[in-house]
């Protein structure tokens, strides 16, 4: 049972979280779309944990190559790869099933998240820049889930914030993987993500100053907005925009003073100033919601 957990990995549903986001900033917190809402998350944590045993299967020969991921369950021999298709077809066919309690929109985007991770383990995660891209796809199609799948309309500066944090994440864990790899000159780089070879420490410092300043901006730009404030009758929320500055230096200091960033969900649970930023900014937000 360890490994399984170990497999789909479920300290990695809190990035489903995006599903409610979309709920959290419309208002609209009655009880029948807080239910769907759930669903959604539930079917986005099934597909998740599919998507993790999908690349597990089709990268274990790389993995076993790697300094950390060679310990993983597949490649370590803990769980077989006949065990795995199976938990896979389990997942998958949980995930559609609990979509489809939802809606159309949302089982649309649940299996829209799958195939674009079909390709992503195929190819696409060795094209320069493209990858990161189609990781953030996949946190856009949950904040599209939380919105247009519970019937709610997107803001267009909340997706732009979806997609500049989620932007600023990917290069950062490029970045982290750089630095792990610079720190374990003995691992076979040939055999690890080959994308890496084309990606530069100087080059994914500016996405990453970009991304973050992006971030800050297209947030701040939200809370001050006319209609947010005319939707919550409040211009209270730019009071929480200190969380979301703290929270992206402090991952930066995480990043480069100690060796963090490859696994965001973990360093989130782990690190107890950004597990206390997420929580002041959840608190705050409701406090000025309410």
């Amino acid at each position: 049972m360890r490994s399984i957990m170990k497999l789909v990995r479920p300290h990695q549903y809190i990035k489903n979280g995006f599903v409610l986001v979309g709920p959290l900033f419309a208002y609209q917190w009655d009880l029948a779309t807080l239910s769907l809402a759930m669903l959604a998350f539930l079917a986005f944590c099934c597909m998740a944990s599919a998507v993790y045993v999908l690349n597990d299967i089709m990268d274990i020969e790389a993995d076993r190559a790697h300094p950390v991921k060679c310990r993983r369950p597949l490649p370590s021999g803990a769980i077989s790869t006949r065990a795995a298709k199976r938990l896979l077809g389990g997942l998958i066919a949980a995930s559609m099933m609990l979509a489809l309690l939802v809606s159309g929109w949302v089982t649309l985007f649940v299996a829209t998240y799958f195939v674009i991770n079909i390709f992503y383990s195929w190819r696409l995660k060795h094209i320069v820049i493209l990858d990161v891209f189609l990781i953030s796809s996949g946190f856009m199609l949950r904040i599209l889930a939380g919105t247009v799948g519970l019937g709610i309309e997107p803001s267009a500066w909340l997706l732009l914030c979806g997609l500049m944090v989620t932007l600023f994440l990917g290069f950062s864990k490029r970045r982290a993987e750089l630095l792990m790899l610079e720190s374990n000159e003995h691992c076979n780089g040939g055999l690890t993500r080959r994308v890496l070879d084309d990606y530069s420490p100087a080059m994914l410092e500016q996405f990453i100053a970009v991304t973050a300043a992006c971030t800050v901006l297209a947030y701040g730009l939200y809370t001050v907005s006319p209609k947010t404030i005319a939707l919550h009758g409040s211009d209270g929320l730019i009071y929480t925009l200190p969380f979301v500055v703290y929270g992206i230096f402090r991952y930066l200091y995480l990043l480069h003073q100690k060796s963090k960033g490859n696994d965001t969900a973990k360093d989130l649970v782990i690190d107890r100033h950004l597990l206390a930023t997420v929580v002041g900014w959840v608190g705050s937000t409701l406090w000025v919601l309410t």
